[in-house]
């Protein structure tokens, strides 16, 4: 009645196919999840390195930097709990009579640099250097350095800077 077949079929069975199929999906079920994983990382890194607290407290740094170095060694202010530094300088390069200052402080979840003059006594300018200050603690360091301990906190992120320049004019 039934002939039984002595030649190899040809083709594949339909359990092979959904063995293979099965298989297939795994596997791109895996290289799947591994290429979001890493886009995921990739993500958080970026936002971590390019976030607002890292650029400004970066230029926080190199304002701080910047001011400190170029004021005179003769004399600098501090307050007595670190809020506010005030640092001094000459106008004219030239010169060496000391007529006008810089003055860090934080207000309002801010940073700020009051430059003014000295006699009479009288602000020139104000600018904020930075936003999302969470404490901002300024103190003398050795010799005549003077040290900033800035914490920028914008709610997702927190950045720890610390900067120390010493005063190099005369």
């Amino acid at each position: 009645m039934f002939k039984k077949r002595t030649e190899n079929p040809k083709g594949f069975t339909s359990i092979e196919l959904m063995v293979a199929v099965t298989i297939g999906c795994i596997v791109m079920l895996g290289v799947g999840m591994a290429i979001a994983d890493s886009h995921r990382g990739y993500r958080a890194m970026y936002d971590r390195m390019y976030s607002d607290v890292v650029t400004e407290g970066y230029v926080a740094r190199k304002m701080f930097d910047s001011v400190v170095r170029r004021a005179t060694r003769t004399r600098f202010l501090l307050d007595a709990n670190g809020k506010w530094l005030e640092v001094y300088h000459c106008q004219d390069p030239n010169s060496t009579i000391v007529d006008t200052y810089a003055r860090f402080y934080q207000a309002n979840n801010e940073l700020y640099i009051e430059y003014g003059s000295l006699n009479p006594r009288q602000t020139l300018s104000t600018h904020t250097v930075c936003v999302n200050v969470a404490t901002c603690v300024f103190f003398r360091g050795a010799g005549r350095s003077a040290q900033m301990v800035l914490t920028l906190d914008n709610g997702s992120q927190t950045a720890t800077v610390v900067s120390s320049a010493v005063m190099q004019n005369q």
